[in-house]
């Protein structure tokens, strides 16, 4: 049975709509400021067929509260960039199904759930975020020496009870604009921990989302994402058809530390803040795809890092760096198949970087394997090539490589560059390989294993 309808064309009619016992319809008609936050009682809906009129306007403090089986559609929400447009109430143990659609928004989207709640499903279908400063809420994950900031948009179940599940689909979601970016995290989604209040993200679909954390330059434990998908959240697709861009420090752009099947991005990764790295896994993904170019401009800010965890089959169109201590690609634990269909080009020397919380020197190295690290297989359609001073383009440092297939050069360009190390009981062939440095020599061994030299050519 549909629920009645109640137009608001006013403060008033929307106080007296919202007093009624049964579940209805607000059918929100023009514009209207609020002094005060609002809640939608179980059932109720708040709607409008125009956001460009249909405006409500939270002058002091949160927005609207959501309890159980609500939905918001159709209309602009403003609020202070610093508070909550969005937010769900807490303690009501089945929430229903909460459904946000066709929604311009100033002010952050807060689907947090707490002890007590037990289930939740999210629907999200447009929702354009344009201004938002989430970095003053203290609920955050911790792991690997950082704690993570909330983003514009957040669905975080933070109810610990192993049986309490959001169940989410986000879908066509923009934050921020072209260099004025939302403060804090783009879009966060985390369950409680690894195993406890978990989240089932069906799909997560973008446009174009832009942040920055506003973090000083040296912090070590905080960090942000332009979308992160944190621990306890397994998300079955995660697609980008727009840029996603970060701009400060520690911002990184792609994150996880959750499992993922199947990442997608159309367009390109952009970092420009020291630190920030482009895609960086802590978690499990399945197969992730940059369809676009990968590119960061700052101090100690790479390409694509796997420090914990697993990337089964990871495809890159191009990585470039440009800052010194900027690593195109480094691995620090066994994954699957790399491939990078141009090539991952280098252009800082030694510098400043954050590693799992705490900065530290290193080398703007195109690829590198550490200790720990496995690459069943690298393709490369380019060249690997640096062009700071005193790096290694191609460095295994105590991993392994089992099978290479680089199609350009392994170039080193800079003074006193190598362009292949193998060291630390590292090991890689250098099958077809031709490599140059220009100011340094073209192979290092240094305690290291090369198990296969057929078709390997120092130029």
């Amino acid at each position: 049975m549909k629920s009645p309808s109640t137009p608001v064309t006013s403060l008033a009619t929307l106080m007296s709509a919202l007093s009624g016992a049964e579940p209805r319809n607000l059918d929100l008609q023009t514009s209207v400021v609020c002094p005060y936050s609002i809640t939608l009682p179980p059932g109720f809906s708040l709607t409008g067929k125009d956001k460009d009129r249909c405006v409500l306007s939270f002058s002091n403090g949160d927005g609207i509260g959501l309890t159980a089986d609500n939905q918001v559609s159709g209309i602009t929400i403003i609020a202070m960039p610093s508070v909550r447009a969005i937010y769900t109430q807490a303690g009501i143990s089945d929430m229903g199904t909460i459904t946000l659609s066709d929604l311009a928004v100033t002010g952050q989207v807060s689907i947090l759930t707490r002890a007590g709640t037990d289930r939740l499903d999210l629907v999200v279908d447009g929702l354009r975020i344009a201004a938002c400063d989430s970095r003053r809420y203290s609920e955050q994950p911790q792991k690997y020496g950082v704690n993570v900031y909330q983003g514009a948009l957040t669905v975080y179940n933070f109810n610990g009870d192993a049986n309490s599940r959001i169940k989410a689909s986000l879908t066509n979601v923009v934050v921020g604009a072209r260099n004025a970016p939302v403060l804090g995290s783009g879009i966060f989604v985390s369950g409680f921990g690894d195993q406890s209040g978990l989240v089932e993200l069906e799909k997560l679909t973008t446009g174009a989302v832009y942040s920055t954390g506003m973090l000083p330059y040296g912090t070590a434990d905080m960090i942000t994402a332009g979308v992160f998908i944190v621990y306890g959240v397994h998300a079955k697709r995660v697609e980008h058809f727009g840029e996603i861009v970060t701009y400060g420090v520690n911002d990184m752009v792609l994150d996880t530390w959750g499992t993922v099947d199947r990442w997608i991005a159309h367009a390109p990764v952009v970092s420009y803040g020291p630190s920030g790295i482009g895609f960086v896994n802590f978690g499990t993904v399945d197969d992730f795809v940059a369809e676009a170019e990968v590119v960061t401009h700052g101090l100690g800010a790479r390409g694509f890092n796997q420090y914990d965890g697993t990337v089964r089959n990871i495809r890159f169109k191009s990585i470039e760096t440009f800052g010194d201590g900027s690593i195109g690609i480094q691995v620090s634990k066994p994954v699957g198949t790399i491939v990078v269909d141009e090539g991952v080009t280098t252009h800082g020397s030694i510098g400043n970087t954050l590693v799992k919380g705490v900065n530290m020197q290193l080398p703007a190295e195109a690829f590198s394997v550490k200790p720990g690290g496995l690459v069943e297989k690298l393709v490369v359609g380019g060249n690997l090539a640096t062009h700071g001073a005193k790096v290694t383009t191609y460095a295994i440092e105590g991993g392994k490589v089992s099978a290479i297939d680089i199609k350009g050069k392994v170039l080193a360009h800079g003074q006193g560059s190598n362009a292949i190390l193998v060291a630390g009981k590292g090991s890689t062939p250098l099958t077809n390989l031709r490599a140059h440095a220009k100011d340094g020599q073209a192979l290092v061994e240094a305690g290291g294993d090369i198990t296969d030299r057929a078709g390997f050519k120092a130029e």
